[in-house]
């Protein structure tokens, strides 16, 4: 199977987001019933890798990997960086899922979803969304280990899975 050569925004109308299944049941339905309604709601947007069928058949696309960005604010005390900052909270971005298929694990499609979606954090913020950086929550010690790999990543408050890195560092990818 091939994939696409970008991620587009999730659309259920084309994407079968229902038939995804990354072995994470709230990560899956996230995908399958909130994704494109927070999209809608202008809470957050969720990317896809679909997968390209070579028959050409006319059905929804099977989704191989997905990442949602959202806007966020944390005080600047929490900020792992020796900036001045403002005494008021401080726009990132937030980076609110990232899942790969189980059908397609070992492909390093985490390694490319996870890339992709800092380069789109950064692209972001070049448009004119204010962030210092991104913020993610790590699901579990399994998504943990895989954020911490590689070496982007600063642990932000005392919640060791709470991860931060400035756009300083994500413009060196």
């Amino acid at each position: 199977m091939a994939f696409s050569q970008e991620f587009v925004l999730a659309d259920r109308t084309q994407h079968n987001l229902k038939a995804f299944n990354c072995g994470k049941p709230d990560m899956n339905l996230f995908l399958a019933r909130f994704a494109v309604k927070n999209m809608q709601l202008g809470l957050s947007r969720t990317w896809v890798l679909p997968v390209v069928d070579e028959d050409q058949q006319p059905q929804k696309a099977q989704i191989a990997a997905y990442y949602s960005l959202a806007s966020s604010t944390v005080k600047r005390e929490e900020i792992p960086a020796d900036k001045s900052l403002p005494g008021y909270p401080v726009p990132v971005v937030l980076l609110a899922r990232l899942a790969v298929d189980e059908q397609f694990k070992g492909q390093r499609l985490g390694e490319k979803t996870l890339i992709t979606a800092l380069r789109k954090s950064v692209a972001l913020v070049d448009i004119g969304l204010p962030a210092l950086g991104v913020v993610l929550d790590a699901l579990d010690e399994d998504a943990l280990r895989f954020y911490r790999h590689y070496e982007l990543f600063e642990p932000f408050t005392d919640d060791p899975m709470r991860l931060f890195a400035s756009m300083h560092t994500l413009r060196q990818i």
